[in-house]
């Protein structure tokens, strides 16, 4: 066995708008904001969308609400969780090591206890995991974990996975929201009714799609975490009502903010906007197996035919970063600063169109409100940029209703959304693979899928970032999506609220806010 090397590369991350607006940099102002430290006390009120009158404390069920929120940040830990450099690191676990083919996991427990003086054994990690895995289950997480066919107690501190294949990003499916760890009933079945978990809160209150209240607990086994006294969590799922409760301190902190209206919150005093650059991306996929699209000069030509800094000015309003046709963004830990970044030049363009033997191109780039906010204005952006290259797209514009269902993955050229996936393995194996089944491109390279292969089952992480960037280009230069843009999550929050260093998983410090913020 071989230790697992935890070791990641950085994520790029930004910091609060509002100090951008007075010329600092986003690292300059989360150190400032940072500079008192971490203290215990005060109580917040987070204003979140997502929540139903239907949630339940089953993690099988959790969406990304506040429940998720209070369980993941608050009552409960996963064996492993991510950092706010992007990199695993073990947290129920106390250390995670390999097999040489990483086949076979084995994760040794931190002596902890549940809020109910419990003591962790395997056997609760054992039903945690097991309760989404069956052919009884519904589980979100199920598909995660198809590969897992046997999970095993050596004794009561140290559990073994059994993979089909290796994998070395296992320990990121651990990771999961829904695989939170509960403690097991007498009869082997995880106990979730009770909402008891290990995290620094205690479960008080849950109103079911309208309140959850949280209380600190005192024996928490992180001395550095949960610093408030108490936590409410409010469903607003109105994005101008939580941006209201926001403004009128009805609220502490806010999550999802719209580009639309952010500029809105920036300017008003005592409120920062927290900014962060993550996976989301908005790409305009094209079939690689319908003409014209079958033609990669055709591909070619329409990648060089969008303007990504007029979409990411106009669409995002600045909040997002330029795409480079390759769903790897900046967030990711394998992500390729050194790919030569693709530009609008509607010269090599038209380039493109003569190399496919064409003096024009007509297309049709369906699209809809539905695919993302401002798809239909991205679209007609295309439209005018690629007229200058001999292009003309004609953009037709889909009932929202029914868009996922009638006109992605059925349209050979539309707008599309993706939030990413929490590593490199899992965004290419879902979306670009031969025979994925959401290869919304139907993409077929025999190199790429070689390397996705070959780099799923490498340790070394020198080695399998070369394979990534090698897998970026292939994407870029021979793969079927145009990716233009990817987009920034924005959370609102009242300015006596400090954090420290971001992470960019997820919104709100990859969901960890409850643990790791702080009442100034």
């Amino acid at each position: 066995m071989s230790t697992y090397d935890l070791n990641r590369r950085g994520f790029l991350r930004g910091g609060s708008a509002a100090a951008l607006g007075l010329g600092m940099t986003p690292m300059l102002a989360s150190a400032a904001r940072a500079q008192s430290g971490p203290q215990r006390g005060g109580s917040i009120r987070i204003g979140h969308s997502g929540g139903a009158t239907s949630d339940t404390m089953d993690p099988a069920t959790y969406a990304a609400g506040p429940l998720v929120l209070a369980m993941l940040g608050g009552v409960c830990n996963n064996l492993v969780e991510i950092d706010e450099t992007g990199a695993v690191k073990p947290e129920l676990a106390e250390s995670i090591e390999p097999s040489q083919d990483t086949r076979t996991w084995t994760f040794r427990l931190r002596d902890v206890t549940f809020s109910n003086g419990k003591p962790l054994t395997a056997a609760d990690v054992i039903a945690s995991f097991d309760h989404h895995r069956g052919d009884d289950t519904t589980s979100g997480a199920k598909d995660l974990l198809t590969d897992v066919t046997e999970i095993r107690a050596e004794n009561d501190r140290t559990v073994v996975f059994e993979l089909a294949s290796g994998n070395a990003d296992f320990p990121f499916v651990a990771a999961d929201y829904h695989l939170v760890i509960m403690p097991a009933n007498a009869d082997g079945r995880m106990d979730w009714q009770s909402g008891i978990g290990t995290g620094g809160y205690t479960l008080e209150e849950h109103e079911p799609g309208v309140r959850i209240r949280l209380a600190r607990r005192d024996d928490y086994w992180k001395e550095d975490r949960a610093w408030f006294d108490e936590v409410t969590l409010l469903t607003i799922n109105d994005p101008t009502a939580r941006q209201n409760a926001l403004v009128t301190g009805e609220v502490d902190i806010i999550n999802g903010v719209p580009t639309s209206t952010v500029h809105l919150l920036e300017r008003r005093p005592g409120i920062d906007i927290v900014e962060v650059t993550g996976s989301a991306h908005y790409p305009f996929p094209m079939h690689c197996d319908a003409a014209p699209f079958d033609d990669v000069n055709v591909r070619l030509a329409l990648k060089h035919a969008i303007d990504r800094e007029e979409l990411v000015a106009k669409v995002l309003r600045g909040h997002g970063v330029v795409g480079n046709d390759q769903p790897i963004g900046p967030a990711y830990r394998f992500h390729d600063p050194d790919l030569e970044q693709r530009s609008y030049d509607p010269d090599k363009a038209k380039f493109h169109l003569r190399e496919a033997g064409l003096d024009s191109l007509d297309v049709t780039l369906a699209t809809s409100s539905a695919a993302f906010s401002g798809a239909v204005d991205a679209a007609v952006l295309f439209q005018q940029s690629a007229s200058a290259a001999g292009i003309d797209i004609n953009v037709q514009t889909k009932p929202a209703d029914g868009y996922w269902s009638n006109v992605w993955l059925k349209d050979p050229f539309c707008s599309g959304y993706w939030n990413g996936r929490p590593t490199e393995d899992w965004m290419f194996s879902m979306v670009y693979a031969s025979g994925a089944n959401w290869n919304e491109t139907h993409w077929q390279n025999e190199r790429f899928n070689t390397l996705l292969r070959e780099a799923r089952v490498e340790l070394d992480e020198s080695k399998r970032a070369a394979m990534y960037a090698e897998m970026q280009q292939l994407c870029r230069d021979d793969g079927g999506a145009i990716i233009p843009m990817f987009a920034n999550f924005l959370d609102g929050k009242a300015e006596r609220i400090q954090h420290g260093e971001l992470a960019s998983n997820r919104f709100l410090d990859g969901w960890k806010v409850i643990e790791r913020w702080w009442v100034a």
